[in-house]
């Protein structure tokens, strides 16, 4: 693959929203970017939530229907199921979503749904006001009434009402501490949904004695309720004791009164068996396993062999791209434990620790799938026959402003002709400044869903690779 090549590739906006029905799937022999390109869309339009909407509406109530909701596909979801509820039947709410995550309204469609956006992965004051906003519209609820709850990933930073004792300065600084510290999600999950006073269950609880019915896209390993988006409106597992454990773990400081209050059980979630949830309905609309099966049957149609190692990766993201450079090596030189040709397709989500850079030195950019890229690269070894593609569901690669990037036999060779050492990117954790001046970061603004990490490697027969060679 040439850089012009690579270029090209990177600079042209994958429209994730666009049916591939119209023109013919790339030819992985030859377009191999952009047949992974293609694996990409097709595992993003997988999750968008208004199919999976249509297949768990609930019916419509006797008395009123009241949606709440948060994510970064809240705005999506929202336009869905404005799309689908009766138009003779009443329909309100509040949801918020993350800036610039609002979709295009379809013509003609009546909104119904209020949308504000709030700030993510670091909340903000509208996040706040929104989280308030959203419990006094449970008030006066009776149990004819009927509460939607719209929840995708995100929701944790979009729904953010600090505990007692807790600014909203301290959340901005724990969460950007639990970002940086390297915690999974479901440790970070654990910590937010106690110092929280609508997340961990609290506000399902407020809707009671309403009926609820919460919607779920996935975008946690194991897809637990308890965990999406600091499961709001479902009963919380964890305790008290383990989020104080996590925090003391990654030595990230609380006001001593809130330490105190972890300390007594005083800030304890509602927990299962909880009376105010009985009759309460959970349903999963979209996961990461359905988006990858859902690539994985694109490349088997397109003639390739596809293998999905899991959509509950975690760890590291560099460690995680060792193992996968390390199969993908494996197949290519040896042919197994895979036959060439083939796709290997992951999903999950890993955590990026950052390192601090030294002083003087600017902070390094990028996010999961650019780092795992890079420590992809490294650890292949420029080995032929081998591309890569990952990048996150959700079109935003940590906080930057490209969903990923790729790698090709070439990526180590091009980065020398431009003076670029990897380790040295990745060691202040810059995937975004290595990959960009490559013209290999992937770049496709919000899809307005969120299913999390998405990893595709394509591996190629060395006499296919050598005539691709000798094409370009």
């Amino acid at each position: 693959m040439t850089s012009t090549a690579s270029a090209a590739f990177a600079a042209h906006l994958i429209d994730v929203h666009g049916s591939d029905a119209a023109q013919p799937v790339p030819e992985p022999h030859l377009q191999p970017l952009q047949f992974l390109q293609h694996l990409y869309r097709v595992a993003v339009r997988d999750a968008l939530p208004l199919e999976g909407l249509r297949k768990h509406l609930p019916a419509v109530p006797k008395g009123r229907t009241l949606v709440v909701g948060a994510g970064k596909a809240g705005a999506a979801m929202a336009q869905a199921l404005e799309q689908l509820w009766p138009a003779q039947a009443p329909l309100s709410g509040l949801v918020v979503t993350r800036y610039g995550h609002v979709p295009p309204r379809p013509p003609g469609l009546v909104q119904r749904i209020e949308v504000v956006e709030a700030a993510h992965p670091v909340p903000d004051a509208a996040g706040l006001q929104a989280a308030q906003r959203m419990l006094a519209l449970t008030e006066g609820l009776s149990a004819d009434d009927l509460v939607i709850c719209l929840i995708s990933g995100g929701g944790s930073a979009l729904l953010t009402l600090p505990a007692e004792g807790l600014t909203l300065a301290d959340k901005q600084r724990i969460n950007r501490e639990l970002l940086d510290s390297g915690a999974h999600i479901g440790e970070m999950n654990c910590v937010r949904k106690h110092l929280s006073r609508i997340k961990g269950g609290r506000l399902g609880a407020a809707c009671h004695p309403a009926q609820v019915v919460s919607l779920l896209i996935s975008d946690v390993p194991g897809d637990s309720p308890a965990i999406i988006a600091s499961g709001p409106t479902v009963p919380d597992p964890s305790t008290c004791a383990d989020a104080l454990a996590i925090l003391e773990r990654y030595a990230i400081a609380v006001p001593e009164p809130v330490r105190e209050a972890l300390h007594s059980g005083l800030l304890e979630t509602p927990k299962p068996g909880d009376p105010r949830f009985a009759g309460h309905q959970v349903q999963l609309i979209a996961t990461p396993q359905q988006s990858l099966q859902a690539a994985a049957a694109a490349a088997r149609d397109a003639g390739i062999a596809c293998h999905v190692l899991s959509d509950e990766i975690e760890g590291e993201s560099r460690e995680v791209a060792k193992v996968h450079a390390a199969l993908a090596r494996a197949v290519a030189l040896h042919g197994q434990p895979f036959a060439r040709p083939c796709v290997i397709l992951s999903g999950g989500e890993t955590t990026v620790t950052v390192r601090q850079p030294a002083e003087g030195a600017a902070r390094g950019r990028g996010g999961r799938a650019g780092e795992f890229c890079l420590g992809l690269a490294q650890a292949l070894q420029a080995v032929p026959g081998v591309w890569a593609l990952a990048a996150d569901t959700d079109g935003i690669d940590g906080v930057e402003d490209n969903a990923g990037a790729v790698v090709t036999p070439d990526t180590l060779a091009r980065a020398a002709a431009l003076q670029q050492k990897p380790s040295a990117y990745q060691d202040r954790n810059d995937s975004y400044g290595f990959f960009g001046p490559l013209g290999d970061l992937v770049v496709t603004g919000p899809t307005h869903t969120n299913v999390n990490d998405f990893r595709a490697l394509l591996i190629l027969q060395p006499l296919e690779t050598a005539m691709k060679k000798a094409a370009s």
